[in-house]
């Protein structure tokens, strides 16, 4: 028996997010199926971290166990010939018996991307979050400082949700151009709350737009109200980037 790591690359647009659902298509029942179907096993993965409806992945992490003494490189390329274009698996190797995706990350990095121009694009529209209004990078930047280290994070997750413990540690926050018109929102923290980045992306929106004044992330952190943040954004802009082992 073996412990095998995948690292994964995924379009979310067509899925229902990454966990197995009933009559719902996902990226595990996907991958989990055509691993069976090779394999000749019933495989259950273990994921780093479940993304959510629409959501993206560079690199996301899973393992699972399996007798099978196939190469690496075969199994990666018969695994890519039966997923679907969307769906691929970029490495596979092996790891400690003990080794688990979700229990052993240290960190997680997500990306939020935005389209901040005056005008849509065709090509991204299924990546990217369009937001037309100028916007002020520096006050942003500044605002999103009062986030790092560890806090009470109540003020940013779903409001119809209630985790035990809201608390998190943000580890960095970077906010950079690209080219085209393109604004991406990195994040790094230990895990994170049900819709937490998408959370934090609107209410620097909302600062960066001069919505919300200055001082208001330090007031709406230390509120742990929901009601005082910005918008939930859409899925389609939010990809995970990197797990850190």
């Amino acid at each position: 028996m073996r412990n095998l790591k995948l690292e994964i690359e995924y379009d979310g647009s067509n899925y229902y997010g990454w966990q197995v659902q009933h009559s719902s298509k996902t990226i595990q029942y996907i991958l989990q199926e055509a691993l069976k179907k090779i394999l000749q096993e019933n495989i259950k993965l273990i994921v780093a971290g479940r993304t959510d409806s629409g959501v993206h992945a560079i690199s996301q992490v899973a393992n699972f166990k399996s007798s099978t003494k196939i190469t690496f490189e075969k199994l990666r390329w018969a695994l890519n010939c039966l997923l679907p274009e969307d769906i691929k698996v970029t490495r596979i190797k092996n790891v400690p018996w003990d080794f688990n995706s979700r229990f052993w990350a240290k960190s997680k990095i997500y990306r939020y991307t935005i389209l901040n121009r005056k005008y849509s694009s065709a090509l991204l529209s299924r990546r990217v979050y369009f937001f037309h209004y100028p916007l002020d990078i520096a006050g942003m930047r500044k605002e999103a400082k009062v986030l790092l280290g560890k806090h009470n994070f109540q003020a940013f997750q779903a409001a119809d949700t209630r985790q035990r413990n809201p608390i998190r540690t943000i580890k960095r926050i970077k906010i950079f151009k690209g080219k085209s018109g393109l604004l991406y929102l990195d994040i790094e923290a230990d895990s994170f709350l049900y819709n937490m980045v998408r959370n934090i992306v609107g209410t620097l929106l909302e600062i960066g737009r001069g919505r919300f004044p200055k001082g208001a992330m330090l007031k709406i952190l230390k509120s742990k109200d929901r009601a005082l943040a910005g918008p939930t954004l859409p899925a389609k802009g939010l990809c995970l980037v990197k797990v850190k082992y």
